[in-house]
């Protein structure tokens, strides 16, 4: 595969990782303006066309009235109120086909155009098959706030983030691979060493992404709306009422609200610690200025999440908050990948 092509590709990926950041910050706004629920319908194809006169949208808002939501909730709403509500979920979902067709068509053109190693088609072809899924998990989530109970399943609502960050990662570790095809030596004890520790954190900030899922199903959010601690506790009595035990871990509003806490305390003694190990490691400069960078982000990030939980979740922050985490592994796995295929020196740029 020639330089060319894997630019080619790579551009490509970070287009369609750009996307599904996008998607990510209107699903936040989608589910903190309550919207999600306003569309009752699975329809990929006709479904992109919204309602055009007043005959439409009278229909839709009938199908609508239907709802557990309407009749328990928003039972007074007026049609322009409607409109306000079916406008996000209606962008959501457009914005969901749209990252299918950004992805599907440019991924055949180059297999048409015999610009993909096996290797790598392979890996794209799953993908794919992994944003299938989300949009399959997104119809499947909201399904379940159309039932009985007017709000989503906290479970399938976490899934649906959850495969969203997945996706967003997968596409933007290919790219960077792509970009990037130096290696560096196997016999480096203290780069493995750094590099163990950019995993662990990887893996912890996908910890905060499942945590936040859980927060905003159960709207944890709303409670506890102080700093440092939670209503005067640091683990508030509360936090184990629920029988059995292990379901206080989902479903306790004061359980999921500190383990999400705990992660943000993790990652703000941690990052800090792993930033300074790089600079002062005979690295290539780059991996210095992407721990700087994470250093930075996660500042704004936990500055954002506390803002967030003293405001009692306003949707503008709430979305920044959630699009700032896919900001955080961006940037994670950045360093990660360019501590796995810089050579040590002595700092050269």
């Amino acid at each position: 595969m020639d330089k060319v092509a894997r630019r080619q590709v790579a551009l490509w990926l970070l287009i369609c990782s750009a996307m599904v950041f996008t998607i990510l910050v209107v699903g936040g706004v989608t589910r903190l303006t309550h919207s999600g629920l306003s569309i009752v319908e699975w329809q990929p194809i006709v479904g992109v066309v919204p309602p055009l006169n007043r005959e439409q949208w009278d229909e839709t808002f009938e199908k609508y009235k239907k709802t557990p939501e309407y009749q328990q909730v928003n039972h007074q709403m007026t049609l322009d109120e409607f409109k306000g509500i079916f406008f996000w979920e209606y962008v959501h979902r457009v914005l969901g086909r749209l990252i299918g067709v950004v992805f599907l068509l440019p991924f055949l053109y180059f297999w048409w155009r015999h610009k993909l190693d096996p290797p790598l088609a392979t890996k794209l072809l799953g993908i794919f098959v992994l944003g299938g899924l989300q949009g399959a998990m997104g119809w499947y989530m909201v399904k379940s706030g159309l039932v009985d109970d007017p709000r989503v399943s906290h479970y399938r609502l976490t899934a649906h983030l959850s495969l969203a960050f997945l996706l967003f990662a997968s596409m933007f570790w290919v790219a960077l691979g792509l970009l990037d095809e130096r290696r560096r030596a196997d016999d480096d004890r203290d780069l493995h060493a750094l590099q163990r520790a950019g995993f662990w954190l990887a893996i912890l900030v996908g910890y905060m992404a499942v945590t936040g899922g859980f927060v905003a199903g159960i709207r944890a959010g709303k409670a506890y709306n102080s700093f440092p601690l939670m209503n005067g506790h640091l683990l508030p009595p509360e936090s184990f009422l629920i029988d059995p035990w292990y379901l206080n871990f989902f479903n306790n509003m004061a359980l999921v609200q500190f383990d999400h806490r705990l992660g943000a305390w993790l990652l703000f003694l941690f990052v800090p610690w792993y930033c300074w190990k790089i600079w002062n490691a005979k690295i290539h400069a780059t991996a210095r200025r992407a721990a700087t960078l994470l250093l930075l982000v996660l500042l704004a990030q936990l500055a954002l999440g506390i803002g967030t939980l003293l405001l009692g979740v306003p949707v503008a922050l709430g979305a920044a908050h959630q699009g700032g985490a896919m900001v955080v592994l961006a940037v994670l796995l950045w360093l990660n990948h360019t501590l796995r295929v810089q050579r040590t020196a002595g700092g050269s740029a």
